[in-house]
């Protein structure tokens, strides 16, 4: 039995209706400055874009419960084609209801154009779309990509689309070689691929920390009853022309050669650890000029420990040991711990205490942003190593911030050197561009197929770059903005209306700062507002940070990887980073993306046949 709505039915969705599209016309009209500034052929992708935020500054739910209980089509997916979308739910209830809702105004897109507009602008970007899916896949060089041509040309054949090089690391000719390879390896496999080169952008770190001397712990291999199952191996070579130690030996001592000299096997080398403890080691093996000794007791042994040989019970020579490398310490925090940041570059160090325990000098660090001293204030919150250290500002002189550690792990928690601060509270006023991201943009563009540009905090970053890059002539260059910070999510709007300005251009999430900046309750949130956003302007998104790395670094996805991997294809290309597995997990990213390309595009199904569906 059929039903016909009733006027009542239809009035509140269609007065709702009107509205919204009253509203999205005027905001339009409202940025028709901006809009001229745009690129011509992305002017029609702005007047949408615009429509889709007017619409969005509404809470729409009722509208789309309403529109539901009639049987229409939503509004949930109008992003692509926002106008469009409005049109035609409004020409169904115009029949429905009898009454005359005015002209349709002329949308800039519609249904077929408006994601076409989007795969067009990914093609500028990434390139053409590999035979089997849509979404591409980018990978994040090693360093022995710059020497080992047949890493990249395994990577290639694997499903790589893009070159990601990481201008934090390396250097220039390291980056050339690095696509030299690739250039090499796409005439050998026989498919193209772009390079992405990622600035470095403002470093906001942990400083070094001071060693806390030269000490080496020399221990046999013990079974689960802690007996010896094996001794302790130590390579003895000079310490001025050491030669390289066996793969089956674990320790190695550099000693003065005048001793080692006069050594041979069955000899023993005696020795007095930083314990006080007496210790023999027995040199059982005689390889070149160097020896392999043996021993199975623990020792510590530190730099210009004093060494005797002995044969037969007499001394045979004396010598030093020497060489011993530094012991750097993490610093150890747990809540409650005072936590000082120091603006002069000086070792850290973890805190002092007294005989009894208690703490009489705070742990402090070096933190490598002079911004963070003139902008961070009390109260602020400030996260270390990517989220596993928070704590709050009590205080900040300019030169000292102090910071009260409120969350570690259940155990407490090791801040150690060149890790990542995070000020989610704190707006820093500072460019994107570094001084080092000026020296290295006339090696990047001479290779280079789009620039992505490192904590961008707002549309001044955006247009500096472009100025950057014409000075070059290098503006047929793509850029890639990546947004990893609070700040950049709060003006995406303005940013992706500068980006505009001058395409190609994508946007790239960040989600591993972005996670710490936001919250990580609020990381699924803010990704899928920022896929949203861009697909209204028909930007091309980056969908990166940790997918399938525990398959990269350990050879073995987590379920948790895998799944993450597949909503992957909500994005127009998703990134892995480095690893030792990292040609194995590019082929099964390409699996996933694949068959999952056959069920969704973006977020829609497509409602393909399911061989599960057939009852047997």
């Amino acid at each position: 039995m059929t039903t016909t709505p009733t006027s009542r039915q239809l009035e509140r969705p269609i007065a709702q209706l009107v509205a919204l599209r009253k509203g999205a016309l005027e905001f339009e009209r409202a940025y028709n400055t901006e809009i001229e500034k745009v690129e011509p052929g992305h002017r029609d992708s702005t007047r949408n874009f615009l429509h889709y935020l007017s619409i969005r500054q509404h809470d729409i739910r009722s509208l789309q419960q309403d529109l539901g209980a009639l049987g229409l089509s939503s509004l949930g997916v109008l992003e692509p084609h926002a106008l469009a979308s409005l049109n035609s739910v409004m020409a169904i209830l115009e029949q429905l209801s009898g009454k005359n809702l005015g002209p349709a105004p002329e949308p800039p897109v519609d249904f077929r154009s408006g994601p076409l507009l989007l795969r067009d602008h990914t093609r500028a970007l990434l390139g053409p779309e590999p035979n089997d899916r849509f979404v591409r896949i980018m990978v994040t060089m090693p360093s022995e990509a710059a020497w080992d041509a047949q890493l990249v040309q395994d990577l290639l054949i694997a499903g790589m689309d893009v070159m990601r090089i990481n201008c934090a690391h390396d250097g220039p000719d390291a980056w050339l070689a690095m696509v030299e390879n690739l250039r090499r390896a796409e005439r050998i496999v026989g498919r193209n691929c772009r390079v992405q080169a990622d600035l470095a952008g403002p470093k906001l770190r942990t400083g070094a920390i001071r060693a806390s001397g030269r000490v080496m712990r020399l221990a046999p291999e013990r079974d689960v009853f802690g007996r010896i199952a094996r001794p302790a191996r130590i390579w003895l070579t000079t310490a001025a022309a050491a030669e390289p130690t066996p793969e089956d030996v674990r320790f190695t001592l550099g000693i003065e050669c005048r001793l080692l000299a006069r050594l041979a096997v069955g000899d023993c080398i005696r020795l007095t650890d930083t314990r006080g403890q007496h210790h023999e080691l027995k040199v059982v093996e005689a390889v070149s000029q160097s020896f392999i000794a043996e021993s199975d007791r623990t020792a510590y042994l530190q730099d210009e420990t004093q060494v005797i040989g002995i044969r037969n019970g007499e001394p045979v020579g004396a010598g030093r040991i020497v060489g011993i490398p530094e012991v750097v310490n993490p610093i150890s925090l747990l809540p409650g711990d005072i936590l000082i940041l120091t603006r002069h570059n000086e070792p850290g160090m973890g805190a002092e205490r007294d005989a009894s325990g208690r703490i009489v000098a705070p742990a402090q660090i070096h933190c490598t942003l002079d911004a963070a001293f003139e902008q961070v204030a009390h109260g602020h919150r400030v996260w270390f190593d990517d989220g596993k250290i928070g704590g709050l500002v009590q205080e900040n002189d300019g030169q000292r911030i102090l910071v009260k550690i409120t969350h570690t792990g259940p155990r407490g928690a090791k801040l150690r050197a060149e890790k990542g601060i995070n000020f989610p509270d704190t707006a820093l006023a500072m460019s994107a561009l570094t001084d080092k991201d000026l020296e290295d943009l006339p090696a990047v563009v001479k290779f280079a197929d789009m620039v992505a540009l490192s904590f961008v905090r707002g549309p001044e970053d955006v247009k500096r770059l472009h100025d950057e890059l014409y000075r070059l002539g290098a503006n047929r260059l793509g850029v890639v903005l990546k947004i990893e910070n609070r700040q950049a999510f709060e003006n995406l709007p303005r940013i992706l209306l500068a980006s505009l300005n001058s395409p190609p251009v994508g946007i790239m999430i960040a989600r591993g700062d972005l996670a710490v900046e936001v919250g990580f309750d609020r990381l699924s949130e803010v990704q899928q507002e920022i896929l949203w956003l861009c697909e209204a302007a028909h930007v091309p998104v980056i969908w990166a940070t940790q997918i399938l790395e525990g398959m990269a670094k350990k050879g073995a996805p987590s379920r948790a990887e895998v799944s993450d991997a597949a909503m992957s294809i909500q994005a127009e290309c998703a990134m892995l980073n480095k690893g030792p597995n990292i040609v194995e997990t590019v082929q099964f990213l390409n699996g996933i993306i694949g068959r999952m390309d056959e069920h969704y595009v973006k977020r829609r199904a497509t409602l393909r046949k399911l061989s599960v569906a057939q009852i047997k």
